[in-house]
């Protein structure tokens, strides 16, 4: 089976380059998805996948029934990307071009460079590479079942929005609202996230906190009949720096918890005018141990220390919960939190997954990742086991050098339905997460 694996994949590798191609070449900004919506089911009705779906939010699914009754597995993408930027920094690449050539490309373990070919493109590496190939991962398992062979369960393929704005409200509203609607359930997931072609089996959690500072305005000619926010916030800021860093906690496979302070503005924001309001947002990185609640928290702390110092030092702080409105015109809102989650290397899912790449000879490899993923939904509040595995790379996502490896590719179109097949085989409790 091994062989046939990769035989099938070496077929199908130019189909799923070209579609990465088209996938590229078609923005799909947060709340703006419906052109790669639109090409990913027509690209799944082309192949031959049993059901494909559009959910009320604008998420697509696609269904391919195996031969025998087994467990459902998600291979799972997101639809959006983020900002090309400014087109000078692209090096001569039209972030849109999906142009193919031979570069220079990180290695699987960042400790050197090969010539390979490549996509070049925004979301090559951040997902459209790897929804490509996990879009023909399942064209492989196809051909599988029309030679006649036994396959065992369900392969899902789920292509969500608005993943980047980071409150995973796609994949909420997809497993909470959309595949219950519809009878349908899932045992485990599959992250097409970069991991160039490890398997990543976790991540720090993330909560956006928003502070208001106050002050009072005055006009800018007289500062001392006012209470100018800005000036308070400088005290602020440092002390929030002080005491997350003395107090940080360090996990051993996902880091050490930190804040970065990303958005910094004031109001009224005008010539000759103290300003009587500075907003700042914090992206704090959680480790397993804290919450959002203790972030918070912490915060506060900060805040009720300096007030007590300062009588005119007034300030709050709440957790982010913007408004999105999805490409279907829904809108909804919550709170802006991932959970930290990690997966041990010794569970049955990890460990089937891994059968299934050594099968074909590929190394098994573990690591996480530095960024956050909508599988904080998945291990966190859904609690079902997951894991990521991809041919992109973390190293390449949201910068104007962002590509992807076809040599890659093509493995991994071979090591998603690997990995199928051995989680296929599993019991009902290696999908136990207690």
């Amino acid at each position: 089976m091994s062989n046939l694996l990769n035989q099938l994949a070496a077929e199908l590798k130019p189909a799923a380059v070209e579609f990465c191609q088209r996938l590229i070449r078609i923005p799909a900004l947060p709340g703006k998805e419906k052109g790669v919506a639109d090409l990913y089911l027509a690209e799944m009705e082309k192949l031959g996948y049993d059901e494909v779906f559009r959910d009320n939010w604008g998420n697509i699914v696609g269904i391919i029934r195996g031969t025998q009754p087994g467990p459902t597995i998600m291979y799972n993408a997101h639809l959006d990307h983020v900002e090309p930027g400014d087109p000078a920094e692209w090096l001569g690449y039209d972030p849109y071009g999906a142009v193919i050539d031979v570069d220079l490309m990180e290695n699987q373990d960042r400790t050197g460079t090969e010539l390979t070919e490549v996509i070049h493109g925004r979301a090559a590496a951040d997902v459209k590479g790897g929804g490509a190939c996990q879009i023909y991962a399942g064209a492989l398992l196809l051909k599988l079942r029309e030679q006649g062979h036994e396959i065992a369960g369900t392969f899902m393929f789920s292509g969500v929005v608005l993943e980047e704005p980071a409150e995973q409200l796609g994949m909420t509203k997809l497993i909470s609202e959309t595949l219950p609607a519809r009878g349908m359930d899932y045992d485990g997931v599959v992250s097409c996230e970069a991991t160039s072609l490890k398997l990543y089996l976790g991540h720090r959690g993330r909560v956006e906190l928003q502070v208001t500072i106050e002050g009072v305005t005055s006009h800018g000619s007289a500062p001392w009949l006012g209470i100018n926010a800005v000036n308070k916030a400088t005290a602020f800021i440092d002390r929030v720096e002080q005491v997350v860093a003395a107090e940080a906690l360090q996990d051993e496979k996902l880091g050490r918890s930190s804040i970065a302070l990303t958005i910094i503005n004031c109001t009224p924001g005008s010539m000759c005018i103290v300003p009587d309001r500075c907003q700042i947002t914090y992206d704090r990185r959680m480790v397993p141990g804290e919450t959002a609640e203790g972030c918070v928290a912490q915060i506060q702390a900060i805040i009720d220390e300096l007030a007590t110092k300062d009588k005119d030092f007034r300030a709050r702080v709440e957790i982010a919960a913007v408004p999105r409105t999805f490409y279907t015109g829904l809108t909804a809102t919550i709170p802006n939190v991932k959970q930290a989650w990690k997966i041990e290397p010794e569970h049955a899912f990890v460990q089937a997954a891994a059968n299934g790449l050594a099968s074909l000879g590929q190394p098994v490899k573990y690591g996480y990742w530095d960024f956050g993923t909508d599988l904080s939904v998945v291990c966190g509040r859904d609690k079902k086991p997951a894991v990521g595995y991809s041919p992109m790379q973390e190293f390449y996502c949201h910068r104007p050098i962002d590509k992807v490896r076809t040599d890659f590719m093509q493995q991994a179109i071979a090591g998603n339905a690997a990995i199928f097949l051995e989680l296929a085989k599993l019991p009902k409790d290696g999908f136990s997460l207690e």
